[in-house]
């Protein structure tokens, strides 16, 4: 495809080392040229990297020194000629950079361009794309790990067998419904059809089992700490950061608003809110705080409940576990270290089949029990990332739960006797919903909004 040349800083805004600004397009070389003063860059052999300085054209006045990289398509990133300037990571001279490599014919790139560009010269396909953004959001091991795999076409290269499997067997009705009268040609009887379908559905199945682990990895588990006020959960909070992010003192009431912080637990990244604790109250400003806990324990994938180890359980103990019924809750008694006045048979009672541990924050006691409550709640202690293939995007999601209803639909279909060309259909529409996975069968809308999301110089 034909493009304009593009540019943009690719490095994070702000102070630092090395900022670099990119240069995508046919004339990138030759607008770098105009600015750069070294080696003749359009001499230079491809992927080498080469010192000098950049120079105001007009006045030949030096802005900035530099190293300059040299990448000849089509073996680079977007498959064009691509310059990268590494120059001194301050805001004027990179901004400065910048601003003359677009007076010299560059256009500034749109966010995601770069990336875009990939996909559009098919050098990546669509899932390889979206996993670039995960990579650069993948806020644990276990996430970044996930999204490699996928930049490497795992889930890509799974998805086209199973479309090639659904089309030989799209290919193989036709020829039994156009040429009927054939005797060399096999015939598709519904029992062999099932067998091809079922196959691919069972893989469909496989990818949505875990979808679950995948899409946590990718986005985090929204992770609420509840309790009455000053039951331990603004420490326990800086106990799993391990950083004094929220107030602790003796005094009921101290954490006014939900706080909000991400914490690696296992593998398993936690999008950590400490709430204000859950209690009837005439302070105005603590009402408000007792209001936003009660809206985000709604919206929360998983309940830190916590409890106090030298206090009787009171109606307001037992009103929270009635508030998270039904939820995926572990059940926290804390403070440990003082006398127990607890009934901690009632506790065992009202906590059900849920996870309860014991904890002594003060002594840092526990919370390794916990850690390990949160990795077994979802992932049975485990995530073998580098044997399995996660589905951790939610647009390929509910595009693999469509693909997965349209082949049940067939098989239905075919059970209950319905023609084999009506079959046909349910089973095109799954192939179709598959190629929205890699692209192959997408939107131009849809590609422009998936692209917007990422940052500027991707």
């Amino acid at each position: 495809m034909d493009f304009d040349t593009i540019a943009a800083i690719s490095t994070p805004m702000g102070e630092g080392a090395i900022a670099i600004v990119r240069v995508s397009g046919p004339e990138s070389i030759g607008i770098a040229s105009k600015i750069f003063k070294g080696k003749p860059l359009h001499e230079v052999p491809s992927h080498t990297i080469h010192y000098g300085h950049i120079m105001e054209p007009d006045t030949k006045q030096v802005v900035e020194e530099v190293m300059v990289s040299v990448l000849k398509g089509p073996k680079t990133f977007t498959r064009e000629d691509i310059v990268e300037i590494n120059c001194h990571g301050g805001l004027v001279s990179v901004n400065k950079v910048l601003q003359l490599v677009l007076e010299s014919g560059a256009r500034l790139a749109e966010p995601g361009e770069f990336t875009k560009r990939a996909f559009l010269n098919g050098r990546i396909d669509l899932s390889q794309a979206e996993a670039v953004m995960d990579l650069i959001r993948a806020k644990t091991d276990r996430a970044m790990n996930v999204a490699i795999h996928q930049m490497e076409g795992r889930l890509s290269t799974l998805i086209k067998r199973l479309r090639q499997e659904l089309l030989e067997t799209l290919a193989h009705i036709e020829v039994n419904i156009d040429y009927p009268e054939y005797d060399d040609v096999e015939e598709m009887t519904h029992s062999v059809l099932i067998q091809k379908a079922t196959k691919v559905q069972e893989e469909i199945k496989r990818l949505l089992v875990t979808s679950q682990q995948g899409k946590i990895l990718r986005e985090g588990l929204s992770t609420v700490i509840i309790g009455r006020p000053n039951v331990g959960k603004s420490s326990l909070l800086n106990s799993l950061v391990q950083e004094n992010k929220a107030i602790v003192t003796d005094i009921p009431g101290t954490t006014r608003d939900v706080i909000e912080e991400y914490v690696n637990v296992r593998g398993v990244p936690l999008r950590l809110l400490d709430t204000a604790g859950i209690r009837e109250t005439e302070d105005i400003v603590e009402r408000i705080g007792v209001e936003r806990s009660r809206k985000v324990l709604k919206e929360a994938d998983l309940i830190l409940l916590v409890l106090n180890y030298n206090d009787e359980l009171s109606d307001e103990d037992e009103k929270l576990f009635q508030a998270v019924e039904g939820m995926d809750v572990i059940v926290i008694v804390n403070k440990t270290d003082l006398p127990s006045k607890i009934n901690m048979n009632r506790v065992k009672e009202l906590a059900k089949n849920h996870p309860l541990v014991t904890t002594s924050l003060l002594e840092d006691v526990g919370v390794d029990q916990l850690e390990e409550a949160i990795a077994s709640l979802f992932f049975a202690g485990s995530i073998e990332a580098h044997d399995i293939t996660y589905v951790s995007n939610s647009r390929h999601i509910a595009l693999l739960t469509q693909a997965n209803k349209a082949i049940g639909d067939s098989i239905s279909g075919i059970q209950t006797g319905i023609p084999i060309d009506l079959v046909q259909i349910d089973l095109t529409r799954a192939w179709e919903l598959l190629g929205e996975i890699i692209g192959d069968a997408v939107h131009e809308s849809l590609i422009d909004q998936l692209f917007s999301q990422f940052c500027l110089g991707k």
